[in-house]
């Protein structure tokens, strides 16, 4: 039962990645919409194989094979030690398929990590670098981190190095959200702004192309990501069946808060809602959510949705008036900005066996731990393959869009796209 039930949920994750994929290329240009859909299956392409080659080994899993060392007389879980090219997983079978069913769960979770940053480049990031970018996530930043909190790693052990409770993400709020928020930021930085974006240090409004794709990626979103943390929750938290329906619940709420606060939000500081932030709200609740699932009451996750929904609009604003930082679909806003507020509020509002200040504790560990060794990591591997691989697309490409620039055809060759006024020649 629990079988069925755990490899339906992992089936239905693919769904969140045509919901970001929607999203991300609907509040992009037109003329590069083509080149955002062609490369999110080129991201979902690369991290896949390169994650069964390799990520896999050293994401590991519970129980697993793994390295560690002795440090102040303390077992420090730092790396799995699987077999490269996932060679141990047909003799797995034989005696359980729990193996299997986490690497069928993380090649889609490291892909959906992967769209995360496409977004933030959009309109300007080169198509060989995203499928580098991606091969370095999925080989790295990703089974490093993951086997920190999902292969029974240091940050799931703090009790016997600390005496504090695990790091608890049960649904990818870290692992996921704002692993691929933390490479969408670095992305941010180094390509620089959109030509036209500012000019004079004022922020030109660059709309989104189609928000009605948008919207309808919002609903395909919500159904997988019931599948994400599902799966999650079960694999590496021992969630039974049964409380599937709990966590099916608490996502709807969960994107369901955030939607209505981004709408009341704009709606007050505008006096009209924005359609477009409103869809950030409605993703950020869900990636917010996705820290406690199946283990926060219901009245706790709609507040921890509303809370994310608000602070999507700020954050948005914040970056592009603010910091200049250029993220066409809000992709840092929603996944780093909402996935620390997830993690956080799972040690505000999670079941403690031990003290309330011990939780938070664990959980602001985990989000230290994100801020200060992934984020450097991931920004220094950046920069040098940014010498390798050039990241940005020339000044042509800018001019161009990206269909025309990487791809030689646009995405709507019936229609006649009009050039931006603000973009000069």
């Amino acid at each position: 039962m629990n079988l069925a039930i755990c490899l339906l949920c992992i089936i239905l994750v693919p769904l969140a990645t045509a919901g970001l994929a929607l999203i991300h290329q609907g509040l992009g240009r037109s003329r590069s919409a083509a080149h955002a859909m062609l490369a999110t299956l080129c991201a979902l392409s690369v991290t896949a194989i390169v994650f069964v080659l390799i990520g896999f080994s050293w994401a590991g899993y519970p129980s697993g094979l793994a390295h560690a060392v002795q440090l102040a007389g303390k077992h420090w879980d730092w790396l799995g030690a699987e077999p490269f090219f996932a060679a141990g997983l047909r003799s797995s079978l034989l005696q359980s398929p729990y193996a299997a069913l986490v690497l069928a769960l993380q090649i889609f979770a490291v892909g959906l990590a992967s769209l995360i940053p496409i977004s933030a480049g959009s309109d300007r990031w080169r198509l060989a670098s995203i499928c580098a970018s991606s091969a370095l996530l999925a080989a790295l930043f990703f089974p490093l981190f993951t086997h920190w909190v999902w292969g029974s790693g240091w940050l799931a052990q703090l009790t016997p190095l600390f005496g504090l409770p695990s790091f608890i993400d049960t649904g990818g709020a870290g692992v996921i959200q704002v692993i691929g928020g933390l490479t969408a930021l670095s992305v941010a930085w180094i390509l620089g702004p959109r030509q036209g974006k500012y000019s004079d240090q004022v922020a030109a409004a660059i709309p989104g192309h189609n928000i009605v794709l948008v919207l309808f990626g919002c609903i395909l979103a919500l159904i997988g990501w019931i599948g994400l943390d599902s799966a999650a929750s079960m694999l590496f938290y021992g969630i039974s069946a049964v409380q599937v329906v709990v966590i099916a619940i608490n996502v709807m709420l969960s994107a369901a808060g955030g939607c209505l606060a981004a709408v009341c939000i704009t709606q007050l500081r505008y006096h009209k809602p924005d359609a477009s932030l409103s869809a950030n709200g409605w993703i950020a609740g869900l990636v917010a959510g996705s820290a406690g699932a199946g283990l926060l009451s219901p009245l706790a996750t709609i507040f921890i949705g509303i809370v994310a929904g608000t602070l999507v609009t700020f954050l948005v604003e914040a970056l592009e008036l603010r910091l200049f930082i250029d993220d066409p679909g809000g992709a840092i806003s929603v996944h780093l900005g909402a996935g620390l507020w997830g993690l956080v509020a799972f040690g505000i509002f999670g079941p403690a066996t031990g003290s309330r200040s011990a939780l938070l504790l664990a959980q602001l560990i985990g989000i230290a731990t994100l801020l200060g060794v992934m984020l450097p990591l991931i920004h220094i591997s950046h920069l040098l393959l940014n010498k390798l691989v050039r990241f940005r697309v020339d000044k042509d490409g800018d001019w161009q869009g990206m269909d025309i620039r990487e791809l030689g055809a646009g995405a709507y060759p019936e229609f006649l796209v009009h050039a931006d006024e603000f973009v000069p020649r």
